[in-house]
């Protein structure tokens, strides 16, 4: 059948198709696909950084679906799932061994399988390659909130650091950027099999099937080249334009070790932060330094509780009036009952702790362990948590005659974490990933932050206890960054900026928007199934 003005595939197999080989023959070329599809996925991730890889993930995964059965695309969604979030994951396994790692990998990439199914039950609609990319964020979205509040880490949006869909962020935020990847991922995929069908059509009928791929080229084209546009009414890499600015210093105090007992010299991190600290505050005297308006510390830069300690109370207060600027401090502090709080405190040179954030998405079985007899019998080291109690206040912290939008380490995955903050003139993350030793964790949550300083149209200062620290500009160039295990320093000028991004807008609405289509497609693809008696896209 000749395709239809305006479809990239045809509905239906062209009759001219020379009859299918058994699936058993086919499969395992299919596996291998979609095991590529994984494979090309983690390469775009910051530890490899080939950024254009990342649409190499779609388009594979949905040659490898295209024409099967659910069953079929379910376990070539699986097979890709495995082969992407083994790699990608690694780091979690770094110190407590396989399994954690390994089960958080399979529950990840179960969620791929559902796409893989989702995506060969629209493979044969007409323009499928849209509803695919849409099934992408209703994935995501799946991903990011399922089971104990979701872990939306390694989505798509993500990897694109650098080029020309990281502009889209600034308009519909990562939901829009990971939708633009699967879209030029599952165009290439149709330009593919379109290609195959002008390869094989007769002369008489070679201009219909050219239709689809001039279609799909025309798509390819046209999404990097809206992404380069939509750079242009964006804020540039300054630091310092779009409002009035404050001096803002980071410090990187390092740890003494890497590893799950990096804290087991609790003082020692407290003293190095206080003595870079303090030597800042010597060159601010020396006319080397600028006089910062307010000081970042990170995430366990006092596992010493200073509300109970005086000790550490009196270190803090001795750093904060060396510097005569207010420090935000990552505490952590004993309570409520039975749990501990993962809080940042504004330490006032003068007055001491006052206005507080309490970290609001504690990490499962790494802060909090539910069902914890249960997770026990899998690995013991479960009891090395003590369970942290979750705020319920977002971070819209007063500091030094600003509001910053403050994160704590893994809450910048989070687009509903960021949202509540991204009002704030600046946005700060503090986290501690000295328990991921020298993996690509800190460059992927950098990238992170990266995407969120578009999105939202902030800078945006990291501040981390052992690296990578680093001050990201309103466009997510980073201007300045520090090495892992390195003591550091850095002092900027940064403006607070009071504008809105259309992304900050619209909140999760491009979300919602983009999976109510890809749902919508899988319903129709459903109900031809009911009409039909088939599995829409079976062989």
């Amino acid at each position: 059948m000749a395709a239809s003005p305006g479809t990239l595939l045809p509905p239906a197999a062209e009759p001219d198709r020379p009859p299918a080989r058994p699936a058993s023959h086919r499969l395992p070329w299919r596996t291998l696909l979609a095991a590529a599809a994984g494979l090309a996925m983690v390469l775009s991730f910051p530890g490899y950084g080939f950024v254009p890889m990342a649409v190499l993930g779609p388009a594979a995964l949905a040659l490898a679906v295209h024409g099967r059965s659910a069953r079929g695309g379910l376990w070539l969604g699986l097979v890709c799932g495995l082969a992407f979030f083994v790699p990608l994951l690694s780091w979690t396994g770094i110190y407590v061994g396989p399994l954690p790692w390994l089960a958080l990998a399979v529950f990840e990439a179960l969620h791929l399988a559902l796409l893989g199914a989702a995506t060969a039950w629209v493979s044969r609609l007409r323009w499928w390659p849209l509803w695919a990319a849409a099934l992408w964020v209703a994935d995501e979205a799946l991903r990011g909130r399922l089971i104990l509040g979701g872990f939306p880490w390694g989505r798509l949006g993500f990897s694109q650091t650098d080029g020309p869909l990281l502009s889209l962020a600034a308009y519909g935020g990562v939901p829009l950027v990971s939708f633009a990847v699967a879209l030029i991922g599952t165009l290439l995929a149709a330009a593919v099999l379109a290609l195959a069908r002008v390869l094989r059509s007769d002369r008489a009928r070679r201009r219909n099937a050219l239709r689809p791929l001039a279609g799909a080229l025309a798509g390819l084209v046209a999404i990097p080249v809206i992404g380069a546009l939509a750079w242009l009414p964006l804020p540039g890499p300054s630091l310092t334009e779009g409002g009035p600015t404050s001096t803002v210093a980071v410090i990187q105090g390092n740890v003494p070790r890497a590893g799950l007992d990096f804290n087991a010299q609790r003082r020692a991190v407290l003293d190095n932060h206080v003595q870079r600290t303090l030597e800042l505050a010597d060159a601010v005297e020396a006319g080397e330094q600028p006089q910062p308006d307010l000081v970042l510390w990170p995430e366990n830069s006092s596992d010493i509780d200073p509300y109970l300690n005086d000790d550490a109370a009196r270190q803090i207060d001795r750093a904060a009036r060396a510097i005569d600027a207010p420090v935000l401090v990552g505490a952590i502090v004993q309570g409520p009952g039975r749990f501990i709080s993962n809080t940042a405190i504004v330490w006032d040179p003068d007055d001491g702790p006052g206005d507080t954030y309490v970290k609001r998405h504690p990490v499962p079985l790494g802060e909090y362990v539910p069902a914890r007899s249960f997770f026990r019998f899998f690995s013991t080291q479960v009891d090395r948590v003590t369970d942290q109690k979750a705020g319920d206040e977002p971070g819209l912290l007063r500091i030094g005659g600003t509001t910053v939008g403050n994160l704590i380490c893994f809450e910048v995955v989070y687009d509903g974490l960021v949202a509540d903050v991204a009002e704030a003139g600046m946005l700060v993350v503090q986290t501690n990933n000295a328990t991921f030793g020298y993996t690509a964790e800190s460059e992927q949550q950098l990238a992170m932050s990266r995407l969120r300083a578009v999105e939202h149209g902030r800078s945006v200062a990291v501040v981390a206890t052992s690296g990578i620290s680093a001050i990201v500009a309103p466009d997510g160039t980073v201007v300045r960054s520090s090495e892992l295990f390195t003591p550091d320093v850095f002092v900027e000028e940064i403006a607070q900026r009071d504008s809105r991004s259309l992304a900050s807008r619209l909140g999760a609405g491009p979300e919602w928007l983009l999976t109510a289509l890809g749902l919508a497609a899988v319903a129709v693809a459903l109900r031809q199934r009911r009409t039909s008696g088939t599995v829409p896209g079976a062989p």
